[in-house]
């Protein structure tokens, strides 16, 4: 399916060398978009995404950037915008558990950690893109956030929890302040998606827990997930949208 509005138009995604961020990289670049890959230590794969864009006729760069740090998420969405000489679509998609922990044996090292990757990107990056997307006449924010800033996360992430629902209420909080510049401020909310981390951060037994509780009764996959970034992305399929979280997670929890 083409999405005829999307054809020429620029989007980084961040968080884009594997999983979820990487298949909305190519499905972006499917539907004709220039895409920046972003990695910080996954470059290998974020140059092999960028290849195989390519070679399907698509347009792809790699940037790499710590987006724990507010300086690094200023420069990659500036270096985004000179090097596509636009930027009309930001998906903050970097982030993830980090390591599981009891909240009593989290230092501040690690509370760094996950609220700068989880939370602090998400304000820093959209922060740099306001202006770009403001002189442009409007513009497309998507994040992503997680069922678990609803259900209060898994065994020992509420830290991980937390940081994503700090995520939905700045996309609604931020979609109020922006929508008379003509941005929409969005966000998707998967579930439990089968991605490469998936086994290193979530227990065998707790993964199967959570496919019992699925009415789906299966693990999503991250190509499910990229039909909502596209539909947020279009102004044509979701012009009158802004301020939502599209939940992606099989039944496991409905609003």
């Amino acid at each position: 399916m083409r999405i005829s509005d999307l054809e020429g138009k620029a989007a980084l995604v961040t968080g884009s060398s594997t999983g979820i961020g990487a298949a909305v990289a190519r499905g972006f670049a499917e539907q004709g978009m220039r895409v920046a890959i972003h990695c910080n230590a996954s470059r290998a794969e974020a140059e092999a995404l960028a290849v195989e864009i390519q070679g399907a006729g698509g347009s792809a760069i790699v940037l790499q950037a710590d987006v724990r740090s507010v300086e690094a998420c200023t420069r990659l969405v500036q270096e985004a915008h000179a090097k596509l000489g636009r930027l009309d679509v930001l998906v903050n998609n970097a982030g993830g558990v980090v390591k599981r922990h009891p909240l009593r044996d989290i230092d501040d090292a690690l509370y760094d950690d996950i609220v700068n990757l989880n939370a602090r990107s998400v304000f820093a990056c959209s922060r740099a893109a306001l202006p770009i997307m403001e002189a442009a006449g409007g513009g497309a924010i998507i994040s992503t956030t997680s069922l678990a800033a609803r259900s209060g996360g898994g065994s020992r992430s509420t830290l991980y929890a937390a940081s994503k629902a700090f995520v939905s209420t700045f996309t609604r909080g931020l979609a109020k302040e922006v929508a008379r510049h003509g941005i929409r401020v969005n966000a998707v909310a998967p579930g439990v998606i089968g991605k490469p981390d998936k086994a290193k951060t979530t227990p065998t037994h707790q993964l199967e827990a959570s496919i019992k509780l699925t009415p789906m009764r299966r693990i999503g996959t991250v190509e499910e997930c990229v039909g909502a970034y596209l539909f947020l992305a279009s102004g044509a399929l979701s012009g009158f949208i802004t301020g939502q979280v599209v939940e992606v997670n099989g039944g496991l929890q409905m609003p």
